[in-house]
């Protein structure tokens, strides 16, 4: 895969404004955090269940918004090429079809990553300015954002995935609607379930909830979700790879 193959992505995204989107997510995620976060009756500027409240809320929010605009986001990505016959463009300037799902990973990665920690920094200081005065817990929260980054990067590249084999978008996208209720589920299931299924793995990335009633910080699933993301870029590579050996 070549830089020329990830600009083109990028120019390709701006014709399909799919900025818009990504900051759509940003966006729901920021909202649905201070909103939980200012609604609940744990939001207590002077203890740590402040920031807990917070992390939960931003949880929510992600949870509701992602798995429907990640798959909204990659599969515009990819079906590009097939209203164009953009892999047989691609091919005659030497990149395979799995080259270009890479390339699409990566450049869609690259945003995607930018708006979850950016919206994740934006939420801290967010606290701050709401007077929040227990200490920052900037460890779990960087874990934190770090867990939700690796969840959506899997799906982003499971959603290329499914894009650049079904040409039909609906699919697509009906995969990441399912992937919403799935995801909510997690929350409440037990976290055997929520390792079955991608989506059930941000119930695993929170760090904070409620144990008997009472809401206390917990540490994200880091091996789970680490495990995940080896198995996932795996898979990708070697799928992709698969790619390059058949006509797109």
């Amino acid at each position: 895969m070549n830089g020329t193959a990830v600009r083109n992505e990028f120019a390709k995204m701006r014709h399909l404004h799919l900025g818009l989107l990504i900051a759509l997510l940003g966006v729901i995620m920021l909202g649905i955090g201070l909103f939980s976060s200012l609604g609940s009756p744990d939001f207590d500027r002077a203890t740590q269940d402040s920031w807990n409240t917070l992390i939960g809320g931003t949880a929510s929010g992600i949870t509701l918004a992602a798995p429907l605009l990640l798959a909204a986001i990659a599969s515009r990505q990819v079906d590009i090429e097939h209203q164009g016959n953009g892999w047989l463009m691609s091919a005659t300037s030497g990149i395979t079809p799995g080259g270009l799902c890479r390339a699409k990973f990566l450049a869609l990665g690259l945003l995607v990553a930018g708006a979850t920690v950016v919206t994740s920094g934006l939420l801290a200081g967010a606290g701050l300015l709401l007077g929040i005065t227990a200490p920052f817990p900037a460890g779990r929260w960087i874990g934190f954002t770090a867990a939700l980054l690796a969840v959506n990067l899997v799906l982003i590249a499971l959603h290329t995935l499914i894009a650049a084999r079904v040409e039909n978008q609906l699919v697509g996208i009906g995969i990441g609607l399912l992937g919403t209720i799935l995801a909510l589920f997690g929350t409440a299931v037990p976290a055997w379930i929520s390792h079955l299924t991608p989506w059930g793995y941000y119930a695993l990335a929170t760090a904070s909830g409620y144990v008997d009633g009472v809401l206390v910080a917990v540490t994200p699933a880091y091996l789970s979700i680490a495990a995940l993301c080896v198995i996932a870029g795996v898979a990708f590579l070697l799928l992709t790879r698969q790619f390059d050996r058949k006509e797109a």
